[in-house]
């Protein structure tokens, strides 16, 4: 609940809500193969073939939206809508700077929410190690996403983007305009500030209620 803490339970409200820790994440151990975005789509469309759920909307922020746009390109039959939240589909669309620091990143660099919330979950220093060493590496492996898998979806989409975040406002313009089905949701503040992210500053933001309605009207429509 360190991303979604704050707009889940009300989400929860009116859908079935099915989140996911992914593989090396929160209650999720790590296995030996590699982690990858197309891998974790994979994963998904496994857990739902499990849970005898045939179609389902999907929502993903940062690593997770790129996560839902490879389901979405890899099981299209899975999905009905998408919500993207400061999703990445290209390296470019990341500030500058982003790739070289990604090249250094330590676990000392990781928020201390962050890996708070990932103790709390699993107490094993181990796992949270490998949690930021797998994410490191999946991150560094990214392959653009190519226009013509973008067009490829048919799913209606909604693309949310901070104005002042790691991923630029005018990549999540640029993905909203190459899903045939999208629209786009432009918020004040940086990564996760507008869905009250668990290192978002101001903890009594109205934004993530607004957002919040946003996502339901969309789901709804």
């Amino acid at each position: 609940m360190s991303t979604f803490g704050r707009i889940l339970p009300e989400l929860a409200k009116t859908h079935q809500v099915i989140a996911v820790e992914l593989q090396a994440h929160g209650h999720t151990p790590d296995i030996d193969r590699p982690l990858s975005f197309e891998q974790e789509a994979d994963d998904v469309a496994a857990l739902l073939e499990q849970l005898h759920i045939e179609k389902a909307d999907f929502m993903g922020f940062s690593n997770g939206g790129t996560t839902s746009l490879q389901i979405a390109i890899r099981h299209p039959e899975l999905v009905n809508k998408l919500v993207l939240a400061s999703t990445t589909y290209k390296r470019d669309g990341m500030q500058p700077g982003f790739w070289e620091g990604m090249q250094h990143a330590s676990l000392e660099n990781m928020p201390q929410p962050l890996k708070d919330a990932y103790l709390e979950a699993n107490p094993d220093p181990k796992g949270l190690q490998a949690m930021f060493d797998r994410d490191v590496a999946r991150m560094l492996a990214f392959k653009d996403i190519s226009d013509a898998d973008l067009q490829a979806i048919q799913a209606p989409a909604l693309v949310i983007n901070g104005d002042a975040e790691v991923v630029r406002a005018e990549h999540a313009l640029a993905l909203s305009q190459a899903l045939p089905h999208a629209q786009l949701a432009i918020l004040p503040g940086g990564h996760g500030e507008y869905i009250g992210e668990i290192c978002a500053a101001d903890k009594h933001s109205k934004i993530p209620a607004l957002v919040t309605a946003i996502i339901a009207a969309f789901l709804k429509g």
